[in-house]
């Protein structure tokens, strides 16, 4: 289980997170979602360590996350950021290899090199495996370093927009994986996602935020209600059971 306890954020006077605590379950995906400015972002990014905390405290299982070491913390955490941009001529297999470090330290087992190759099946990379990443399209990209982060072969996952530049197959197939290898592996995943119908599709649970709050939270057949929606983006919409999932129909 993630422990998120009051953590607060202001950049000069403007409240970006306002004391938000809340547990996040063990396994399974869970969803952030929220307007644009809701904190999601930057709630991710406290829980990757990526920014020193101002106030209150991060656990995994139990673990501080500030006070416990960095080659620890890269065992048990991998984090994907929108900000991501590698302009080294690396390939996508030894940008994958990277991403198994923590583990091997230089030193790659035929373990290791076993799983590179099974991440570049699954995430479908193998026509352009050898590529360097300077020479891929954005979705190509986004794609094989996803599959980095997974080659990291952590408890806890953190993916930040991962669907980014990807097409509808290739999200839909993105997001049918993560579902498959967080289930499979018992990771625990959490995803910020602007799309709603995504969360609502492969999420187990949603915590839905605004204004730097955690406004609601649950599952998605809790989370996705008429009223809930309108109240986080002050839309109107219809929301169909499709499939035993929740449909948002919020294009006309």
């Amino acid at each position: 289980m993630i422990e998120i306890k009051n953590i607060s954020h202001k950049i000069g006077e403007q409240t970006i997170l306002n004391n938000v605590s809340l547990n996040i379950p063990q396994g399974g995906i869970t969803a952030l979602i929220g307007a644009n400015g809701a904190g999601k972002s930057t709630l991710l990014s406290f829980m990757a360590r990526l920014q020193p905390l101002v106030s209150g405290s991060i656990a995994y299982n139990g673990r501080d996350l500030a006070s416990t070491p960095t080659t620890e913390v890269a065992k048990i955490l991998s984090i994907l950021t929108q900000e991501n941009s590698i302009h080294s001529r690396i390939s996508v297999r030894d940008l994958l290899m990277f991403g198994r470090y923590p583990h091997h330290q230089g030193r790659p087992t035929e373990h290791d090199k076993e799983l590179v190759e099974k991440a570049i099946m699954q995430f479908q990379l193998e026509a352009f495996a050898n590529r360097y990443l300077t020479e891929l399209s954005g979705g190509q990209r986004q794609r094989a370093l996803i599959a980095m982060v997974f080659c990291q072969s952590t408890e806890f996952v953190l993916l930040d927009e991962p669907l980014n530049n990807l097409d509808m197959y290739y999200a839909r197939n993105l997001m049918q994986l993560l579902r498959h290898i967080t289930h499979d592996h018992n990771r625990t995943t959490v995803v910020v996602l602007h799309d709603i119908n995504q969360a609502a599709a492969y999420a187990d649970h949603i915590v839905a935020m605004q204004k730097g709050e955690v406004k609601f939270q649950g599952s998605p057949e809790e989370v996705f209600t008429v009223e809930n929606i309108k109240t986080l983006f002050d839309m109107d919409v219809d929301i169909l059971d499709y499939k035993g999932k929740k449909l948002i129909v919020h294009h006309v």
